[in-house]
């Protein structure tokens, strides 16, 4: 169920919610691992942008669509939707379990 405390720029969702959101409207995926493990398996469409290059890479991240950030377990995921916050972006999500949860579930991915 979708968390949203009044102390996190984001909203939390589980990769269920995640992928509705996906399949449904228009949003970007930012996956916020290395590259080495997004080649290795991760959402089809994302984007790749490490958590600590959020901020230099700001200008690829939408403006007019919700964000929806993941990442292994759900922790650089919530620091890069921090970091987008900071550069004045509002429709912020974090996918809490990541791709641990993604793949758990059977969900469709891509590798490189």
């Amino acid at each position: 169920m979708a968390t949203k405390s009044e102390l996190e720029p984001f909203t939390r969702i589980s990769v269920a919610e995640a992928k509705e959101m996906i399949d449904n409207s228009d949003v970007q995926v930012i996956d916020s691992r290395e590259g080495w493990e997004w080649a290795e398996a991760h959402v089809p469409g994302a984007l790749n942008i490490s958590h600590m290059a959020t901020l230099p890479r700001n200008g690829e991240l939408a403006r007019d669509k919700p964000i929806l950030f993941i990442c292994k377990t759900g922790a650089r995921s919530a620091v890069a939707a921090e970091f987008a916050s900071a550069v004045g972006l509002t429709d912020l999500y974090n996918v809490e379990g990541g791709m641990v949860d993604w793949i758990r579930h059977g969900y469709e991915v891509e590798t490189e």
